[in-house]
């Protein structure tokens, strides 16, 4: 995988495609909060319990990035996206699709300090990980 903030987002995106586990792909802190269309978590436990809660029970994702912008600024990336998404919910037999709006803040864990010491996120950890993460859905009121 690249070392660019931008590659780890497609990553992600291809990851939830996949059905394969999405919480490697967060900063493990209690800063960290996802804001999903229905949802929100705050602090990483919560965001790990929801994704893993959202992969269990939907299927067959398909996610199109219309327009992904990052910035990198040492060990903080910035980003937003306009993306379609649509999976099938398999505790309500019913596909959803949606166009929504991304962006949030990632951070690179080996010069992110937590407290007083590095953050440690693993050997496999992506270079980049979620801090914050927000979606909505792009519907005119």
């Amino acid at each position: 995988m690249s070392d660019k903030a931008a590659a780890v987002v497609r990553e992600y995106y291809e990851a939830l495609r996949r059905g394969t586990p999405l919480p490697p792909y967060f900063l493990e802190d209690s800063s960290t909060t996802k804001f999903g269309i229905s949802e929100a978590a705050f602090g990483y436990d919560a965001v790990a319990e929801a994704l893993e809660s959202q992969t269990e029970t939907t299927t067959d994702w398909s996610v199109e990035s219309h327009g992904l912008s990052i910035n990198e600024d040492g060990a903080y990336a910035t980003f937003v996206d306009e993306v379609t998404m649509a999976w099938t919910d398999t505790e309500a037999g019913t596909d959803r699709r949606f166009d929504t709006r991304w962006s949030g803040t990632l951070v690179r864990p080996e010069v992110v300090e937590s407290g007083s010491k590095a953050v440690d996120a693993g050997d496999d950890a992506p270079p980049w990980l979620f801090r914050t993460m927000h979606v909505s859905t792009a519907d005119e009121l």
